[in-house]
């Protein structure tokens, strides 16, 4: 971001963060007071967060909310659902909707985090028992094969954010697109990326 100074010396600013290995929507802000507003909008859970993701079988049921208790596992790579009273266990609240599947092998799930806990749509998934295809720390289904054709890398894409412009006019809403690794698997899965989204119906809280 040092190399993007704009004349005055200012450098565009991170307002969010997503996974390293996670594709697309990261926000960058050009000032100061605009990062300043726009973190306060993601703090106050103004902002609208929908990722897309493969994963194995079908959930049930095909709408749902999950919402668990997240700590850091000792070894601080992954996280653990917990119990609530736990030391450094967090709320975590997350939306899913199955938009399409091929056959009873893989589902193409809309997710919508409410809260923005580290790993929380990972960690909620392999809970529930449908990891997140490619998951190198959460996917932890025995004897399972890497379909012909798809690449072993993880299928999470931050598909689309939606929050109130800082200049308080209208909104900010940008999507991503598919990242080739999964544009490749939708195509040999037969999936049409063009669906109608039914996380949009989801509630905000």
């Amino acid at each position: 971001l040092d190399s993007m100074r704009d004349r005055d010396g200012q450098k565009p600013r991170l307002v969010h963060r997503i996974d390293k290995d996670t594709a697309g929507c990261l926000l960058i802000a050009k000032t100061r007071l605009a990062a300043s507003i726009l973190t306060k909008s993601f703090r106050s859970r103004e902002a609208r967060k929908i990722y897309w993701a493969l994963v194995p079988g079908v959930p049930k049921p095909r709408q749902g909310r999950i919402s668990t208790y997240l700590a850091r596992e000792e070894s601080e790579e992954r996280m653990r659902v917990a119990r609530h009273g736990e030391d450094e266990a967090s709320h975590a609240l997350t939306y899913y909707a199955v938009v399409d599947q091929a056959a009873q092998k893989m589902s193409w799930l809309s997710l919508k985090p409410v809260t923005g806990r580290t790993h929380q749509l990972r960690a909620h998934m392999a809970h529930i028992g449908h990891p997140i295809v490619g998951d190198p720390k959460y996917f932890n289904i025995e004897n399972w094969e890497f379909p012909g054709g798809m690449q072993n890398k993880l299928h999470l894409l931050a598909r689309r954010i939606v929050i109130p412009h800082p200049r308080g006019t209208g909104v900010i809403d940008v999507s991503a697109p598919l990242p080739p690794h999964m544009a490749q698997s939708w195509a040999v899965l037969g999936l049409d990326a063009t669906q109608y989204d039914p996380i949009l119906e989801a509630p905000e809280a």
